[in-house]
């Protein structure tokens, strides 16, 4: 996307009558992110846990090395699918992604979109070493050091590169924190949201959209 593309325009509709659009107001939803309280009806809400935990939805982000061990999860070898994980092209049919690898400044941008623009209830996995403390490039200049303080991270999952059998425990690991009812990272980023634009914008200084990429 051109910095063109931001700015105002006529556009002719199919019926031939012109109007303006402001792309940075009428392509996104201007309101504040809300937090969503659990079902006061505990049966009803560990149900639904329940299902959000057996039907996984990845949006597979791969910014590096560690988009590598993603692949062979689909494989008849680990056969993510018996677990009830499922890769989806987009962000509005994904309800977990999977920060795989480094990320760099120009990277982060894309990831908040991605994540702001999933159905929620949603979910943070955060794959290998340079999610954590950078990795190898903890001391790049446009490299992120530590994820969860731009997005809410529910697992990690340590290692350079961890192996597929690593990214199924810690699919397991999330499956028993959404089950308990501790998968909380949409209302974390909801509750905390000024928190985390005000980090997000010190990091990315071309800030060329919206707050609200809903």
């Amino acid at each position: 996307m051109s910095k063109n593309d931001l700015d105002k325009r006529m556009v002719t509709g199919p019926d031939g009558e012109q109007f303006e659009v402001d792309p940075m107001q009428d392509y996104f939803c201007q309101e504040r992110p809300k937090v969503h309280e659990p079902s006061a009806n505990k049966i009803w809400e560990k149900f639904l846990n329940w299902a959000r935990a057996e039907s996984l939805w990845i949006l597979g982000y791969g910014t590096g090395c560690g988009a590598i061990e993603m692949r062979p999860l689909m494989t008849p070898r680990f056969d993510a699918f018996r677990y009830g994980i499922q890769w989806r092209p987009t962000p509005r049919q994904s309800n977990v992604i999977v920060i795989g690898g480094y990320m760099s400044v120009k990277t982060l941008k894309r990831v908040i979109r991605s994540y702001e623009q999933m159905q929620g209830p949603k979910y943070v996995v955060a794959l290998g070493s340079c999610t954590i403390n950078g990795g190898m490039y903890w001391d790049s200049y446009n490299t992120i050091n530590r994820l969860d303080k731009y997005l809410p991270v529910d697992v990690y999952i340590t290692g350079c590169m961890p192996r597929p059998e690593a990214l199924l425990a810690g699919f397991e690991k999330l499956k028993e924190i959404i089950k308990a009812g501790k998968g909380e990272g949409q209302n974390l980023y909801a509750k905390n949201f000024d928190e985390y634009k005000a980090n997000q914008k010190q990091i990315i200084k071309n800030w060329d959209m919206p707050d609200y990429n809903w």
